[in-house]
């Protein structure tokens, strides 16, 4: 059973920055790579960035684009989302999750999600 532990979350500033991390406990063929999500409260689960292990292909959210940047380790089964300008908007809880095929910004495409990490943005 694949576990996903995220982690790095906390408070920041407006405008600061933050880098959270997400580690899978192991790779199996149906994974093909690792996404990040959030949730704020009282609102849905939103696709944010994803990163393929092979090739490094990304995807961002439109909200986010030009603003945070995923990165990956694939030695450590580790993927990184390094969050520049950040902005109250963006306080949530966010996920990580396998990314096992298909269209990268559809949450249907990402299996074992993990308990998630907290960022608060305050202004």
């Amino acid at each position: 059973q694949v576990e996903v532990v995220e982690s790095g979350g906390g408070l920041v500033q407006a405008g600061g920055s933050l880098r959270i991390s997400c580690r899978a406990s192991q790779r199996t063929d149906s994974s093909h790579g690792l996404g990040w999500f959030r949730q704020a409260p009282g609102k849905e689960r939103t696709f944010v960035a994803a990163i393929t292990w092979q090739g490094g292909y990304t995807a961002y959210a439109d909200s986010v684009r030009g603003r945070f940047i995923i990165s990956k380790d694939g030695s450590e089964n580790t993927v990184y989302l390094r969050m520049d300008n950040l902005k109250p908007d963006d306080a949530a809880v966010y996920y990580c999750a396998v990314y096992s095929g298909g269209n990268l910004y559809y949450t249907s495409s990402y299996t074992h999600f993990g308990q998630g990490t907290q960022v608060t943005v305050s202004s």
